[in-house]
């Protein structure tokens, strides 16, 4: 099939002849700056006032070239513009144009999907739109739908994101039919009978599980606890380090200014370097080490491989000295006191030595924080540093990868103490997502270890100025692969750091299993590494402290995934009770009538109408009250389903209050607590340690261990209980 060639077509468009992109957009440009015309082949958003960080240099432009005919290229200018500026005159009247402007990113996805349906429709040699029918448009998303090899032949599908891609390609050239000047499709043309692109991709949004699954506690434990014990504990150091490392280039760097330019036939610099030698051996400290990749140059240009002289970095030498480079020539006059120089204090990588002694991550010993370092790899360990503070914050936090590339320095406010021992941390940011233009100022309530990793992300920024940008735009997967890798490997292990496994991670995932984590405390992999129950006391303050915030969406998904928790535990006690498994504690008589007036409900033989609740779905909507006072406590579960008998309430003095106070929660005898068989190990392993504690105490504590036997004989209680409450329906039935 030949290839049509690009009809010439030069005339202007009938509605945005010289319209300048940016007004009509309503996108702010600072004075003086280049302003993109609507003729322009390439539009410039660049200079734009109030783009976010995260927006990536690439999207910041609409790029037409790769369109050849002209007449489309036009077409594509004008979709283009309409999208940006929907409240032009001639774009408002269309009917089933988009009533909000179009972000720059999704408008340079429209251009790249729109190009590719023109370069689709060349190589079929279809010279106008008007050509375009339902055939075609099945043809394109066939086209996009499906993977090929190189042989032509069907391997996978494309995602539902690409198929939808495919399908707005054409529904858009449908909708603004009207506007286009060259070229338009035909007015009969209704592709896919009308339906929307979603529709026509079969896109599961909004019909399945959110797509974003959590972090894989096997891969999350050990993941947070590198990232906190770099922080904590490698932190300092890494900004002595990386300060090192900046006073190094101040005067070894090869292009350093004052440097005296030095060539083959200049004077033997012998008074020059023996002062540099003369400091190394004053101080003793060994001499700077090249590395490996340099020593095989030296080898390939003839160097001895038994030279004591090989791995020295004479250039080094040399700049420290105020020279350029050290000349071949001087090697015979200098190799003398080189060589001495080297026996009294040897060679070593100029990074890290004498690293202060740490303790290491399992606890079991104590040693240098590092090993010696090339440069290269000391920058390398300050970026690993820095990362896991990235990772400590965005898991802890639940920020979106956005709003951690909106922080500037000084974002962290002063640590506020409302009440004494109560200190409430707080970091400024921008919310980005759903916002307008320049995004809106936000604040999110964060617990310490979030404010510690990003005082220390200040302390690394290479020029830490007021209101610099923390972090800028960042490839979260490349650094999370290359913290993966350290910590995995011989460096990360000599720390007693633990492996980390294969797994997906990325800053979607990481907010997800925060809100999850959240939800379904006090269980799970964070709430017992990192007290997850403390920091959901202080990120709810948060987030409940301005509404609509980004921190209230958060709270929101909380809140979503905490009553799918509480339908699905009260689901599971209620087949408990059905296989003759009983909760124990003072409410559990309570919660066995409520169970059995639901199973009278779904007995056959009771109903007294025809309709018959079987499936889950109809004994859910049957506990759905009883799931909204649920609260799950450290050793059981609390009906909140009247705060006048709630103990906690009363020993707080609070006895209107709408939530139990769980940290004051009793259940051994408040009479709205349950225990099940899930509280038994953490009420076995309490008496266990109690009778240790008993064990150890001396004579005359009698106060001490009269409390703690106390203690053991109710924990041993609660046991007996939990283990009676489940057989006896077992010895009932039986």
């Amino acid at each position: 099939m030949t290839t049509a060639l690009p009809i010439p077509f030069d005339g202007p468009s009938a509605v945005f002849t010289g319209a300048d992109v940016c007004r009509e957009a309503g996108l702010p440009l600072p004075d003086g700056c280049h302003r993109p015309l609507f003729e322009d082949e390439v539009w410039d958003f660049n200079g734009v006032v109030g783009l976010p960080v995260q927006l990536p240099i690439c999207h910041r432009h609409l790029d037409f070239t790769g369109i050849r005919d002209l007449r489309w290229r036009l077409v594509a200018k004008e979709l283009l513009l309409a999208m940006l500026a929907p409240r032009h005159p001639a774009v408002a009247p269309l009917p089933r144009a988009h009533r909000t402007a179009l972000h720059l990113r999704s408008c340079v996805g429209r251009l790249d999907e729109l190009t590719r349906l023109f370069q689709w429709l060349d190589k079929r040699s279809i010279a106008s739109l008007e050509a375009l029918d339902t055939r075609l448009c099945e043809a394109y998303l066939a086209h996009r739908r499906y993977v090929l090899d190189e042989h032509g032949a069907i391997v996978g599908e494309h995602s539902p994101g690409t198929r939808r891609a495919a399908a707005q390609a054409v529904v858009d050239l449908v909708n603004y039919r009207d506007l286009f000047t060259a070229d338009r499709v035909a007015a009969t043309l209704r592709p896919w009978g009308g339906a929307t692109a979603s529709a026509i991709a079969e896109m599961p949004s909004g019909r399945t599980e959110n797509k974003t699954q959590p972090v894989e506690d096997a891969v999350l434990q050990p993941m947070l606890a590198a990232a906190l014990y770099l922080v904590d504990t490698l932190g300092p150091h890494a900004v002595q380090l990386a300060h090192e490392i900046r006073e190094a280039d101040q005067y070894s760097a090869r292009r350093l200014r004052g440097l005296r330019k030095v060539g083959a036939k200049s004077r033997v610099p012998a008074h020059e370097i023996g002062r540099v030698l003369g400091e190394y051996t004053d101080t003793c400290t060994p001499l700077p080490m090249l590395e490996d990749w340099y020593v095989t140059l030296r080898l390939a240009d003839g160097w001895d491989p038994h030279d004591p002289l090989l791995h020295v970095a004479t250039g080094t030498l040399a700049r420290q000295a105020g020279l350029s480079q050290f000349a071949t020539p001087w090697m015979s006059t200098l190799r003398g006191p080189l060589e001495d120089a080297l026996a009294q204090v040897g060679v070593d990588k100029p990074f890290g030595q004498d690293a202060s002694p740490i303790p290491t991550a399992d606890g079991q010993n104590s040693l240098q924080w590092t090993l010696s370092l090339h440069r290269l790899e000391a920058v390398a360990l300050v970026g690993i540093v820095r990362t896991a503070a990235i990772i400590a914050t965005a898991a802890i936090s639940g920020m979106r990868a956005s709003e951690l590339m909106e922080l500037r320095i000084g974002c962290r406010r002063p640590p506020q103490e409302p009440v004494p021992g109560l200190v409430r941390y707080r970091i400024a940011s921008k919310v980005v997502k759903g916002q307008p233009l320049g995004g809106t100022d936000d604040e999110w309530v964060v617990i310490e270890p979030v404010h510690r990793a990003i005082g220390l992300l200040e302390q690394l920024h290479e020029d830490p100025a007021d209101g610099a940008l923390l972090l800028g735009r960042f490839a979260f997967n490349v650094r999370y692969q290359w913290f993966k890798n350290w910590v995995n490997s011989d460096a990360g292990q000599r720390l007693g750091l633990a492996p980390i496994p294969d797994g997906p991670v990325n800053l979607r995932m990481l907010r997800r299993t925060l809100s999850l984590e959240m939800a379904y405390r006090p269980g799970g992999l964070l709430a017992s590494k990192i007290h997850l129950k403390h920091i959901a006391v202080a990120t709810t303050e948060g987030y409940a402290s301005r509404p609509g915030g980004a921190q209230a969406e958060l709270l929101s998904e909380v809140n979503k995934h905490e009553s799918e928790r509480n339908l699905q535990l009260v689901l599971e006690e209620f087949r408990n009770y059905q296989q003759g498994i009983l909760p124990a504690g003072p409410g559990a008589r309570s919660l066995t009538e409520f169970f059995a007036g639901i199973d009278e409900k779904l007995d056959p033989a009771a109903a007294s109408a025809p309709k018959i609740q079987r499936n889950d779905r109809d004994v859910l909507n049957l506990l759905t009250k009883r799931a909204k006072v649920l609260h799950l406590g450290p050793a059981n579960y609390c009906w909140f389903t009247d705060p006048s008998r709630a103990l906690c309430l009363k020993l707080a003095g609070t006895p209107t209050a709408d939530r139990p106070l769980v940290g004051m929660c009793d259940s051994a005898r408040c009479p709205q607590a349950t225990h099940h068989p899930c509280h038994r190990p953490v009420w076995a392993e309490h008496a266990e340690r109690t009778k240790i504690f008993l064990g150890q105490l001396g004579t005359p504590r009698k106060t001490e261990r009269t409390r703690l036997q106390a203690d053991h004989d109710r924990a041993l209680r609660v046991v007996a209980e939990i283990d009676a409450a489940s057989a006896t329906m077992h010895e009932e039935s039986s």
